[in-house]
């Protein structure tokens, strides 16, 4: 074994095996901590050092690695649901998976909105109480469902604000109206005017995605009737967030009923 070798298998052991720091090994060794640092990049590009990465539990890092390169997306994570076809089960776990992104993403002075469903109300219950400073939350979509549930999107911000010690902005008005004239008249009043201005202003939301289906909370909670719903079903709908509702290839879907949502 040549002297080379030796010195770059002695620096790798003394680092991975060992637990010596660069320093150490530099000090040890008699050189300089540069020639430590590239001695170890060394021993990984000739694969003298081979690095394996074993997870405790399950993960799905391969996979959400191809899905942030495929949609180009900053950051993706995918949730393992024991029974995905309980709807109770897949939103909760789907709202704890996103209550641990928000502790861990939101910054101080953040503008965070949020829209309405039963994943977010999970979240609502399972952020970690933690005071930023200046932080805002923002209701993004009107009233949905009966007032008084845990899913209405007046409540979840509330409650949000209320764990977060956040500034709290509420849009005073209907998620969907009887007419594009109502719609007009709300969008004028003073409230629901801020409220308007300052979403497009959020640094990050919070959205459920609703399916268009029967059993819908859309159509469960008469927010529209299924008349409705099968017409803009008709038109490609295969899902929505916030009431627009989009395609299979994430168009948004233009009607009347888009005309009418707050």
């Amino acid at each position: 074994m040549d002297e080379g070798t030796r010195i770059l298998l002695k620096v790798a052991r003394l680092y991975y095996q060992e637990g010596l720091t660069q320093q150490e090994i530099a000090d040890n060794l008699r050189l300089s901590r540069p020639k430590i640092s590239r001695l170890l990049q060394q021993a990984r590009d000739q694969q003298i050092v081979q690095i394996k990465i074993v997870a405790p539990f399950e993960n799905f890092t391969d996979l959400e690695n191809k899905l942030e390169k495929k949609y180009n997306l900053k950051e993706v994570i995918v949730v393992n649901v024991k029974d995905s076809d309980s709807r109770s089960s897949v939103s909760r776990e789907l709202g704890i998976a996103a209550a641990k992104y928000l502790d861990r993403t939101v910054q101080d002075g953040d503008l965070i909105g949020f829209t309405w469903g039963s994943s977010l109300s999970v979240l609502a219950d399972s952020i970690t109480p933690e005071n930023k400073n200046n932080i805002r939350v923002i209701q993004m979509v009107g009233g949905l469902g009966e007032p008084n549930t845990d899913i209405h999107a007046i409540d979840i911000a509330k409650r949000v604000a209320i764990v977060m010690n956040a500034n709290l902005t509420l849009l005073p008005a209907p998620g969907i109206v009887g007419s594009v004239e109502v719609r007009q008249i709300l969008l004028a009043d003073r409230s629901v005017k801020q409220a308007m201005e300052l979403a497009p202003q959020a640094d990050i939301v919070f959205v459920g995605i609703g399916a268009p289906e029967p059993n819908s909370l859309i159509v469960q909670g008469n927010i529209m009737s299924w008349d409705e719903m099968k017409h803009l079903i008709d038109l490609g709908a295969v899902g929505d967030i916030g009431l627009h509702f989009f395609d299979i290839q994430g168009n948004q879907i233009l009607s009347e009923v888009e005309d009418r949502v707050i």
